[in-house]
């Protein structure tokens, strides 16, 4: 039920990418898209009743196998946040730049005024 809630977000951005003429809310649906897929790989490593994924000293490998928590998906998405902000960032410069130069955030009005 929950990936269906991630796969609906998604939606949501991929529908703001394709449907605004905004730059701004197009930002934002690329946005809303990585925290979607973010939060997809965040459930994937949860795990009821998980233990934290530190070996301790008698305890057996196979135990701490099946009760440990995944790391890989949280180091991902942590990874991920980084870069996603650096991309939100060269963005929204890029807007700002756009604005600057054609004086609108419309699409199609800068593509007019640039032709």
């Amino acid at each position: 039920m929950v990936y269906i809630l991630c796969f609906a977000l998604f939606l949501v951005g991929l529908y703001c990418i394709l449907t605004k003429k905004n730059t701004v809310k197009i930002v934002i649906g690329l946005g809303i898209m990585e925290y979607a897929t973010n939060l997809f790989l965040v459930l994937l490593g949860y795990r009821r009743d998980g233990a934290v994924p530190i070996r301790q000293e008698g305890l057996d490998p196979l135990e701490f196998l099946a009760t440990a928590v995944d790391p890989l998906p949280q180091a991902l998405v942590l990874t991920s946040i980084v870069i996603g902000l650096g991309v939100t960032a060269l963005a929204i410069a890029l807007c700002v730049r756009l604005y600057e130069k054609y004086g609108t955030f419309d699409v199609t009005e800068i593509r007019r005024l640039k032709g």
